[in-house]
């Protein structure tokens, strides 16, 4: 009887030991769950980020590039002419009434864009600098916001009142930039092609192509009518040109295509400027 007794306890002591063992620790079944969830997180991430910016894109596309195409278009059909064009003798020119007041300007006879002398094109409708930000110096009643209220063209929000022009969006790298709109006339021998055009600056590379691909169907910096400024026509019947850059290179850096930049997380991504032909 006494041996039974003393087996007893001990039974119950490995028992209790062997549960206890048994609960500190996960089985490779369960860190392998584990993991394949962080993994399944890490990439619902990644792609709600992708997603995100996409949405961005098509945002910045729909409510701000296209209001103002809209916008320039309203301008013609409530008076006639392109943005500060002459009412009077108009040019079909973006800010022509500047040029007609300009001395030694021809004010008859032929196709003015042809007449043009080299230097002597109107000044672009904007209020900043493409990619200066500094203010220009044009006459206040010439200015894009001011030509457009006396018309009565309700314009985009933008950025804020008075900043219309401007739109403000985060790239890859979660660094703020900042989009300018203006208008301008390209005369016949302009790299890009000749006519009026929205100026759109601000643009980091992937941003740059996407919007091409949603007006022209295609990525390609020098066909179409988005198009990167300063970029002259490509041979007919042959392939294009990429869009130059991309999202690893940083403000300042030299523009290449195909080659990854050095720059830090923190930087701003390099930005573009691009062209977008109006139809009138």
């Amino acid at each position: 009887m006494r041996s039974l007794f003393s087996v007893l306890p001990s039974r119950r002591k490995h028992g209790s030991t062997g549960q206890k063992a048994a609960q500190g620790g996960f089985t490779l079944v369960e860190l392998a769950v584990v993991l394949a969830v962080i993994g399944l997180i890490i990439g619902a991430v990644a792609i709600g980020k992708d997603v995100q910016r996409n949405a961005e894109y098509t945002k910045i596309k729909n409510k701000f590039i296209d209001q103002w195409e809209q916008a320039y278009n309203q301008y013609y059909q409530r008076t006639g002419v392109v943005v500060g064009d002459n009412q009077v003798a108009p040019r079909i020119m973006v800010n022509g009434t500047a040029y007609v007041a300009a001395a030694g300007a021809p004010t008859s006879g032929g196709d003015m864009a042809t007449l043009v002398a080299v230097g002597s094109e109107p000044i672009p409708v904007c209020q900043r600098v493409p990619e200066v930000g500094a203010m220009r110096s044009n006459a206040p009643a010439v200015t894009l916001r001011n030509l457009m209220t006396q018309a009565g063209i309700r314009m985009p929000p933008g950025r804020a009142e008075g900043q219309e022009d401007l739109y403000i969006y985060t790239d890859t790298n979660g660094a703020p930039q900042e989009i300018q709109v203006c208008f301008q006339w390209n005369r016949p021998t302009t790299p890009e092609g000749a006519g009026n055009v929205m100026v759109i600056s601000g643009l980091t590379p992937d941003l740059a192509r996407m919007l091409d691909q949603m007006i022209d169907g295609k990525p390609d910096e020098q066909e179409g009518r988005f198009r990167r400024r300063g970029i002259a026509n490509g041979t007919p019947n042959q392939p294009g040109l990429q869009w130059i850059a991309n999202n690893t290179s940083g403000q300042g850096a030299a523009l290449a295509v195909g080659t990854d930049g050095k720059s830090r997380d923190e930087e701003q991504v390099i930005t573009l400027t691009a062209i977008y032909k109006m139809n009138q």
